[in-house]
């Protein structure tokens, strides 16, 4: 494989342009498994069903704020073959909500810039994100006793909260996840019952 060349190695962002993600702020994140895959268990009757690779990624996920002290996680779900979270990310800002979900709520509305940069900058939500995706990745291919496994979508969706009414929105989203699976985009049509 030859020398990285950002000229033609560059693939588009999902993120925000402008936007610093480094800053305080809610971030609502969505990661699903290589080509969709359902590796972390089923759905039954509305419910999740994890299996042992689901709470592995459900624990990784729970940890995340024991590796970056400045970040916080909220509700989230692990589905068969995606992950719906809510992080957020806590620099000291006085006028940073500091409660769990649905709570009155002052959230930054604007977008900081950002310099140009290559890579991920350490802090942001894209480093928290690929510390999960590594660690999880790694974890679960010791569980599976592989090497080089491929877990995750090679990016993610993220989209930040702004307002508690957006919150509480997604909140619900979260929660009724389960109960949506058969209409959700990322089931594929595949029955799990």
């Amino acid at each position: 494989m030859g020398k990285y060349d950002p000229e033609i190695h560059h693939r588009r962002s999902m993120r925000l342009r402008e936007y610093d993600y480094c800053k305080s702020g809610w971030y609502f994140v969505t990661l699903c498994t290589h080509n969709r895959e359902c590796l972390f268990g089923t759905i039954s009757e509305g419910e999740v069903l994890l299996n042992d690779i689901g709470r592995i990624v459900s624990n990784c996920w729970m940890e995340l704020a024991n590796h970056f002290p400045y970040i916080r996680i909220d509700e989230y779900i692990v589905m068969p073959n995606h992950l719906h979270g809510i992080i957020i990310i806590d620099r000291g800002d006085a006028n940073l909500y500091h409660q769990p979900c649905r709570g009155e709520a002052f959230l930054p509305q604007n977008a900081s810039p950002l310099q140009n940069s290559h890579g991920t900058v350490p802090g942001s939500l894209s480093a928290v994100i690929q510390n999960l995706k590594s660690i999880s990745t790694r974890k679960i291919n010791q569980y599976n006793n592989i090497s080089g496994g491929r877990l995750w979508q090679r990016n993610y969706y993220e989209h930040i909260i702004r307002n508690e009414k957006e919150l509480n929105q997604i909140c619900d989203y979260i929660i009724s996840n389960p109960l949506c699976w058969d209409n959700d985009e990322n089931n594929l049509g595949i029955k799990i019952d």
